[in-house]
Parts: structure tokens; sequence; C-alpha cells
């Protein structure tokens, strides 16, 4: 794994956890656990942040 792959899993993994813990983002945990789809979603959102966010850090030092 390379380290921008790492990077990425570790901040996506801190953004989801702050999405989790709000309850106005996540309000409840569905039946269908980390399969559900409003989980899915925020998964999915969080790897998306993450990379962006160590796109523009990279853009900003070049």
């Amino acid at each position: 794994m390379d380290s921008k792959t790492s990077e990425v899993k570790q901040i996506a993994s801190q953004l989801l956890a702050g999405m989790l813990a709000n309850p106005h983002i996540y309000p409840q945990i569905s039946d269908e656990g980390h399969q559900g789809q409003l989980e899915q979603t925020l998964i999915l959102m969080a790897v998306e942040m993450a990379e962006d966010l160590i796109n523009q850090a990279q853009a900003r030092n070049h």
C-alpha cells in the first residue's frame, strides 16, 4: 500500500468517525449496519473528502 492510500484511509476514518458521532448527520444505526445505504453513503463521502483534502494540501505546497 502506498503512502497516499494509507493517508486517505487514515483521514477518511477520522472524518467518518466525526460524521457518525454527529446526531444531525447520523441519527441512528440502520438495521443493515455498515452495509446500510446511509452508512455506505457516509463511507464514500469520507473517502472523497479525504482525497480532496490531500489534493488541496498538495496543490498548496507546489
